[in-house]
């Protein structure tokens, strides 16, 4: 499960935004009706995010003219259903969210969103957005749907734990070490760890950070969990285990609050960890500082930093295919994007808008210049049916270290049924 299945309360049932989607075809084609402005019906399955959205339609209506009207879920697997069967009536979204990685080609391949080659090239060509973002969005070389946010997989860090210490932030890998070996040396536990959900993130920081290729080749299926590459990356990890550098894998206490009490000094999560921390009462800069994790491979000519991105989608039969795309052609630019992290918070995918906190608005600017290069989340990158297998895995390896080899193996077996399909 992604952060983006972690919405609240509903704002419109499963039963109401049906009922309204075959209450309103008027006899559409379905064919766009070249509209450029008006009210934009938008659906997306961040309830929670509801008034975010709508608190732009001031900005947007003076630029474009194009408001939002709003509805949300809060299940996200009744939310894909939704938009899925939608796309067999004659009201498909005129905008949506939806998942970036497998879930967005299924789409792509069917025809059914819109393609967005063209604001994709003006708002690279603009620096509004990152090269690398756009592969992300890129099928047989052209580019469908809008980044609608973007989270980098960084580490937080407890900045009480680290001056009483005496370490500061590492830039190596092998600072990175001589921290966390020196803070357990001090009898403070350097990472936090979960064997449940979130297990993933430390595996695809050792492999993209050692070999982005082997990283991508995992994804693709050309290269096995079992190869012996990976397995003398996940040695890493294990010899990390043996010093006891991880918390307790089975501790309940949530994350934000055990990094702001000093339970452990750094967590891997995303830039969407920031609010967590807020509201539980850490301050940044005081309480909490943020690091892009150093490459394993310090050869490697940038540093790899995993992004975990939500599209903006428009159906390519909707009535208003022509008005979402003149609003994800607006949503791109620095206006849109101030006002989305005035809203909301978070890093901004655009480098040249402004963020309200500067310890975000430092990361996002660093991570935007040719030191860093991105890369796709391993939830996104790794095919469905792969994923739930090795989040299991690396959750059975994180509760019991030791030998990597049975949990590759376990991963590699659903890998193969997998890959063998798709021939």
């Amino acid at each position: 499960m992604s952060h983006r299945r972690s919405t609240a309360i509903a704002v419109a049932s499963v039963a109401a935004l049906g009922v309204a989607l075959a209450g309103c075809s008027g006899g559409s084609t379905g064919e766009s009706s070249g509209e450029t402005t008006g009210t934009l019906d938008f659906y997306t399955d961040k309830a929670a995010w509801k008034p975010d959205f709508e608190s732009l339609n001031v900005t947007s209506e003076e630029a474009t003219d194009i408001s939002l009207k709003v509805s949300g879920y809060s299940d996200a697997n009744q939310y894909d259903a939704f938009i899925k069967q939608s796309f067999r009536t004659s009201q498909t979204p005129g905008l949506f969210t939806w998942h970036t990685g497998d879930s967005l080609k299924e789409l792509v391949d069917q025809g059914l969103v819109a393609e967005t080659t063209d604001i994709w090239s003006t708002a690279v060509d603009e620096g509004w957005v990152s090269a690398d973002l756009r592969d992300s969005y890129t099928f047989d070389g052209a580019q469908y749907c809008v980044p609608m946010n973007i989270a980098y997989w960084v580490m937080y860090y407890n900045v009480g734990l680290f001056e009483e210490n005496g370490v500061e932030v590492p830039t190596t890998w092998d600072e990175l070490n001589e921290v966390a070996a020196t803070l357990s040396d001090n009898g403070v536990t350097p990472y936090y760890q979960t064997s449940q959900l979130f297990t993933f993130q430390w595996f695809q920081h050792l492999v993209a950070s050692t070999d982005p290729d082997l990283y991508t080749g995992l994804s693709t299926g050309e290269v096995s969990y079992t190869d012996p590459r990976i397995v003398e990356i996940m040695d890493i990890w294990v010899d990390e285990q043996d010093k006891g550098w991880f918390s307790d894998p089975g501790s309940s206490t949530d994350p934000a609050v055990g990094l702001r009490q000093g339970d452990y000094a750094m967590i891997n999560f995303g830039t969407f960890f920031s609010g967590n921390l807020a509201g539980a009462g850490a301050e940044a800069g005081t309480d909490y500082g943020i690091f892009a994790i150093p490459a394993v491979n310090d050869a490697l000519p940038a540093t790899p930093v995993a992004v975990e991105s939500g599209p903006l989608c428009v159906a390519e039969s909707s009535p208003q295919r022509d008005m979402g795309l003149a609003y994800s052609e607006w949503w791109m630019s620095p206006e849109a994007q101030t006002a989305w992290n005035e809203a909301h918070g978070d890093v901004a995918f655009n480098p040249q808008a402004e963020v309200s906190d500067p310890i975000l608005a430092e990361l996002g600017t660093a991570i935007a210049s040719d030191e860093y290069m991105l890369y796709d989340r391993y939830f996104e990158a790794t095919p469905t049916p792969i994923l739930t297998v090795a989040l299991e895995q690396f959750g059975a390896f994180i509760a019991n270290p030791g030998d990597p080899m049975p949990y590759l193996e376990a991963i590699q077996a659903e890998a193969d049924a997998y890959w063998a399909d798709q021939e």
